[in-house]
């Protein structure tokens, strides 16, 4: 049984080393893509992946760092890009209106140059949206052209996921739908259609029941597989090897 972890700050873990975690992933089979999040992280991810066989890789700004992103980012970006075919997306980007909302305009400035830049390098997109949906799905059905979209760590109604789908996005979940409280997310996970559906840890956050409390980790990944096949009446293997498919539709140069 493989899974494609479609999100994990593997390089972020503090309780285990990145190669002991990756070893962890290897006897899980399981794959992993590390995002980027600001102007020097680009070049950590990029070294990492080049590093380790079991990592791939994306690119971007993360809307909380924005103010660091100018023109040399995306040159850089670029460079990065054409010199490891390892990098496989743009991400994570998007908005978060939850922790300071004084540089929206920049926050969506600087996703919009990140969108047109995945069109122009035609990779697919990591979309981190917190408290700003509406924003969020405007913004990428103004001036998305060509990549496709994938909702990170979505938290959203029922209703937004579909929404999405509608626009030919995909929806990634990961630990929270374990949480007993998570019924939005659970409901969500239930009801959109498996082929739309992608799997992801968010590590070193959002630990997945059993382990919840303690670091997360990317091979906790087969939990968040348990938790929807459960929800979904069907078998975890079936979880994965649809979620798996879709990972490489979306990212056809993983192995």
């Amino acid at each position: 049984m493989r899974i494609i972890n479609t999100h994990s700050h593997v390089n972020m873990l503090k309780e285990r080393s990145i190669g002991e975690a990756l070893q962890n992933c290897t006897d899980e089979n399981v794959t992993v893509i590390v995002p980027s999040y600001d102007d020097k992280s680009i070049f950590e991810v990029d070294a990492l992946v080049k590093k380790y066989p079991q990592i791939y890789g994306y690119v971007g700004v993360f809307p909380e760092e924005v103010k660091c992103f100018g023109d040399k980012t995306l040159s850089d970006m670029e460079r990065i890009i054409k010199n490891n075919d390892r990098i496989i997306g743009i991400g994570e980007i998007g908005l978060d209106y939850y922790w300071d909302k004084s540089f929206i305009d920049l926050q969506k400035e600087v996703f919009i140059k990140q969108i047109d830049f995945a069109n122009q390098m035609n990779l697919p997109i990591n979309v981190h949206c917190r408290e700003a949906y509406f924003d969020t799905l405007n913004i990428l059905k103004e001036h998305n052209k060509n990549s496709k979209v994938i909702m990170h760590c979505y938290s959203g109604s029922l209703e937004f996921a579909k929404e999405c789908i509608k626009e030919g996005f995909f929806i990634s979940l990961g630990g929270v739908v374990t949480f007993k409280n998570a019924v939005k997310v659970k409901e969500v996970a239930q009801n959109i259609p498996l082929e739309t559906l992608l799997l992801e840890t968010d590590d070193p956050y959002l630990t997945p029941v059993p382990f919840r409390g303690k670091e997360n980790q990317p091979s906790y990944v087969k939990y968040v597989a348990q938790e929807i096949a459960s929800l979904r009446g069907i078998s975890v293997e079936e979880v994965a090897d649809v979620t798996t498919k879709n990972a490489k539709l979306i990212f056809p140069r993983i192995i």
